[in-house]
């Protein structure tokens, strides 16, 4: 009934902040299962120990180990109802309740520091057993597009992991993903050339593990009218011959004209 409680409360969560953990369990044969968890950074984590019957407990611990960091653990004995910790300095990482009576940690809210491997070991006195996640840390990335004399720019900026670009109409593009800030974010870029082409507006579209996102431009009018090239010369043409034809016509009135006088 707890285990249903916290889901609930969790989905709730979900729904009312639109920041979310979701999770994927790979249980192995034993007492070992390894878990994926994906959070929106500034989401709350909480990762449960395994299921064990609680009087037979003896002793929780759980190991961290963060991307460039120094391993850290987090103890509870329950024997003595003591807590101990070694090199655990981040004020995030806690236990989500009472250990004597949930020994969930939580992380809240989840950083981008945070990516990482979290081992939570309970020892009772019929054996070990190993719950294992790995957390990993979404960052929603900045989308903007722009156009100037033909050519648009969508971009993804810093976001965790790299966003996939589309285009509607299609047409194929220039992209190149960079590193932001060393942080593992990562920002993608896709240009487009539409010169030539009747292409009034176009569309990117970003796919991300966060959520899906299209933007729409219209491209300026001289990339509208890049598509009838001629059209100028062909008017100054008819312009020009019209003028030839006057003048033609005037000199052959005016010859008509003297011949007769010369009779």
């Amino acid at each position: 009934m707890k285990f249903v409680n916290l889901w609930i409360s969790l989905i709730l969560y979900i729904f009312s902040r639109q920041e979310y953990c979701r999770e994927l369990q790979f249980p192995s044969p034993g007492f070992y299962t390894f878990n994926v968890i994906s959070c929106v950074m500034d989401a709350k984590a909480v990762l449960s120990c395994p299921p064990v019957l609680w009087p037979s407990v003896l002793v929780v611990t759980w190991e961290i180990v963060l991307r460039e960091k120094p391993p850290c653990f987090r103890a509870y004995r329950r024997d003595t109802n003591q807590t101990t910790r070694g090199n655990c300095t981040d004020k995030r990482i806690t236990w989500a309740s009472r250990p004597d009576e949930n020994p969930a940690l939580q992380v809240d809210p989840v950083a981008i520091t945070h990516d990482g491997n979290y081992t939570c070991q309970i020892i009772t006195s019929d054996g070990n057993f190993h719950y294992e996640y790995h957390l990993q840390v979404l960052v929603p990335p900045e989308v903007t597009l722009v156009q100037t004399e033909g050519t648009a720019v969508c971009k993804a900026a810093a976001g965790k992991p790299a966003a996939q670009i589309s285009w509607i109409p299609e047409r194929d593009c220039v992209s190149e993903q960079k590193p932001y800030w060393g942080n593992g974010t990562v920002t993608v870029q896709s240009t487009c050339c539409w010169g030539g082409r009747h292409v009034i507006a176009v569309s990117c579209s970003v796919s991300h593990l966060t959520g899906n996102k299209s933007l729409s431009i219209e491209l300026d009018k001289g990339v509208r009218t890049l598509g009838f090239p001629g059209s100028d010369f062909v008017i100054i043409l008819c312009v020009k011959f019209s003028l030839l034809l006057v003048i033609l016509v005037f000199v052959g009135f005016l010859y008509f004209q003297r011949t007769n006088d010369c009779r």
